[in-house]
């Protein structure tokens, strides 16, 4: 076990139980990384020199290390070497540990290889590249070039991403010069046609030459600050090469705000690639945001037919008619899009460390509350077991588009739309006992017909006879005796009951029909009740899984028609998964309404609603979902009120807050904010999302106010520098309202 002087001062470590096991396991491991891969690994191995005393290892996640050659990569290694603990001192018995070694493993997503470099302290570099079968290759300049440009995507990509956390991951800016950007620019420009090789997020199912990492992370890094001019250019270039690539440039100069050129650059490119989905969607997004959303809908309609297996096309075609307030249409487009298996971002195999070694910046940490379990760390397993948060991928954007729906026409409405397009599972089973009864009513009339039917016996022979003479255990023979009307409709009754389908008639002393009148009983006093009170409106939420009332006029008539069964031919079937959103956003509905309920209820009472801070950030979450933004926000700041250890409530405020306008409240989460990352060792300026919310209030208010702003809080030195870092970015790269 590693003592207290073997650890870093500011560097997280997790300490190896057996030496050398994580770089074992991340070998181990490369078959399995499909994309990007995970982030750099560091590995450290520490000695004190003596004899006897083993060496011990300890390793760290990073990303943000300039991966260009093996010098820069040992560089950071070296750098290492100044922040181990040096607590010994002339008359301490206490051996000082020293870096002995150290590999720095970075994984090439091109050329799917590990790149690695040694370094022995004192002693050599050694680079070397690790394939997925585990053997080694030299490193060639092509190599490095593609691993420095997998490495700026991921510190990109992962940099903001609150759904891939790891232990032990420091994030540092991988682009701080314009120098240092235009090198980015340089290899993009280099590898931009392999961009495919790299994968794409898991709502593209084939990654294209415009739809990949590669293109999200330029586009990411350029469109957050709102620098456009540089993506054009480099896209302007290679438009010339490959003219699918003009949905790109078209996007960045609209982000440029020179609409008219990227109209004219749409349109000389349609003429080249008129089936490109993704210049159809760029012209579709500007008709939209001009107005225009029935000239953007028939773009779309185009878009999926050149793309129908893509789940982004369809998606942009029901967002379209949900503009259109055409909802039946929105249901059944959303119901034909293509749904993949979700495939998470590359990580690391888990490893059980001897050790958990997590520096705390003490000057900047103490403004955040203790990081400790505590009761504000409960909740109701109501609200724990909530599948929506769960949704990744696709399922994610296709429950946003469900919401989107129920927020604009109501839940009991949204059940009425269901079922006019889609068939219910009560009209099949209608249908099928309407088919079963005509069959029994054919087959009775048939035996009436016929004098003679063959008899089988219960010894199995057969022999031929009079219906009317088949006087033997209707259980133990093929035919029985032909029945009066009313046991006809008797025994059609009785077995429809025994098989299970559901009762079209049933008579007074059935359980089922007295459970049924019960439970209508019980739902028109329900509604009659939630005329009078909000609280009992919330618990008349109707189950997706019953049929809309909209049916009944259908079953009616069908009941009154035996000439022909009843038909379906404009109506189609429902998706299992859409079937299985529409619970989960029940689920969320029925406990939203509860809560709004009983906050009602509290407020008529005057008495304090009182909830623990993760019930708090739950609600909030949920109130985003079902974009009910005022009441997520309220829930939000009562979760502030709580000594709950969480960066989520100040984040989803701090972009609530920017997107208002509000300086100084955006400023005071932005200072949480950045205090919980450096805590989790985000020591990163851009592209993060105070920067971005930064960049949108300098566009409007300019950075002066905003640093005028920083300097009247009267903010400790340390915290202060660290928001002064992202307006000092902002001079650096001149983003929009540095001047001003």
């Amino acid at each position: 076990m590693a003592d207290a002087t073997a650890s870093f001062k500011d560097v997280p470590e997790l300490f190896e139980v057996e030496l050398g096991e994580a770089l074992t396991a991340r070998t181990e491991s490369l078959a399995t990384f499909r994309e990007l891969g995970p982030p750099d690994l560091c590995h450290i191995v520490k000695s004190t020199g003596r004899t006897g005393q083993r060496d011990i290892g300890s390793y760290h996640f990073v990303s943000g290390v300039d991966a260009s050659s093996s010098a820069s990569l040992a560089a950071y290694i070296n750098s290492l070497t100044y922040s181990i603990e040096d607590n010994s001192a002339w008359f301490s018995k206490s051996t000082a540990w020293k870096v002995r070694n150290g590999c720095y493993c970075c994984f090439n997503a091109f050329s799917r290889v590990d790149i690695r470099v040694d370094v022995k302290i004192p002693g050599g570099v050694i680079a070397y590249v690790v394939d997925l079968r585990g053997e080694r290759h030299e490193a060639t300049p092509e190599i490095w070039q593609e691993t420095y440009l997998s490495a700026l995507l991921r510190a990109i990509l992962y940099s903001d991403d609150p759904t891939y956390w790891l232990e032990a991951y420091r994030k540092l800016d991988p682009i701080t010069t314009i120098e240092g950007e235009l090198r980015f620019l340089q290899a993009a420009e280099a590898l931009f046609m392999k961009g495919w090789q790299v994968g794409s997020d898991p709502e593209i199912q084939v990654a294209t030459v415009v739809s990949n990492h590669l293109t999200a992370g330029v586009m990411k890094y350029f469109g957050d600050s709102g620098r456009c001019q540089p993506a054009a250019n480099l896209f302007e270039k290679l438009a010339a090469r490959e003219p699918e690539i003009a949905s790109l440039l078209a996007r960045s100069y609209i982000g440029m705000n020179e609409e008219v050129k990227a109209v004219q650059i749409m349109s000389a490119a349609m003429k080249h690639t008129p089936h490109s989905y993704t210049l159809l969607h760029v012209q579709s997004d500007f008709l939209r945001s001009k107005g225009r959303p029935d000239w953007a809908l028939k773009l779309a309609k185009e878009a999926v037919n050149c793309a129908p297996s893509e789940f982004v096309t369809w998606e942009k075609l029901t967002e379209l008619y949900i503009d259109s307030k055409d909802y039946e249409s929105a249901l059944l487009t959303l119901n034909s899009c293509p749904m993949f298996t979700f495939n998470g971002r590359d990580a690391h195999r888990a490893l059980v460390p001897a050790k958990v070694h997590l520096p705390f910046q003490r000057q900047i940490g103490d403004i955040l509350p203790e990081k400790t379990k505590s009761e504000d760390d409960a909740a109701d397993p109501a609200l724990l077991r909530l599948p929506a948060p769960g949704l990744r991928g696709t399922w994610a954007r296709a429950y946003s588009l469900l919401t989107r729906l129920v927020s604009d026409i109501g839940w009991d409405e949204l059940l009425k739309t269901r079922s006019v397009v889609f068939v219910m599972e009560e009209e099949y089973r209608m249908q099928k006992a309407q088919a079963d009864i005509q069959k029994v009513v054919t087959s009775n009339g048939a035996r009436d017909v016929n004098e003679n039917v063959a008899v089988i016996h219960e010894d199995g022979s057969v022999t031929m006879g009079s219906a009317t003479l088949a006087d033997d255990d209707a259980s133990t023979r093929g035919m029985t005796s032909p029945l009066s009307e009313s046991e006809s409709k008797t025994e059609i009754e009785n077995g429809l009951n025994v098989s299970a389908i559901p009762i079209i008639r049933v008579s007074s002393e059935s359980d089922t029909e007295r459970e049924i009148a019960e439970s209508i009983r019980n739902g028109i006093a329900e509604q009659d009740e939630a005329t009078e009170s909000a609280s009992v409106q919330s618990m008349t939420l109707e189950k997706p899984v019953q049929a809309a009332a909209g049916e009944e006029p259908e079953l009616s008539q069908q009941s009154n028609s035996n000439q022909e069964a009843f038909s379906f031919t404009n109506k189609r079937l429902c998706e299992r998964w859409l079937d299985n959103l529409f619970m989960v956003l029940y689920e969320d509905l029925r406990v939203w309404t509860i809560f709004r309920a009983e906050v009602a209820h509290f407020k008529t009472q005057h008495v304090a609603y009182r909830k623990t801070g993760l019930e708090w950030e739950i609600l909030g979450d949920l109130g985003i979902r079902l974009h009910h933004k005022e009441e997520a926000k309220e829930a939000y700041q009562r979760c502030l009120d709580t000594s709950r250890y969480s960066q989520k409530p100040w984040a989803k405020l701090l972009e609530m807050y920017a997107e208002e306008g509000d300086i100084t409240r955006t400023i005071q989460a932005a200072i949480r904010v950045a205090a919980y990352q450096y805590a989790d060792y985000t020591e990163m300026t851009y592209p993060t999302l105070i920067a971005r919310c930064f960049f949108k209030l300098g566009q409007i208010h300019g950075h002066a106010k905003i640093s005028f702003t920083l300097l009247s809080m009267g903010l400790p030195d340390p915290i202060l520098k660290i928001m002064d870092s992202y307006l000092q970015y902002g001079k650096t790269f001149k983003v929009e309202g540095y001047d001003f």
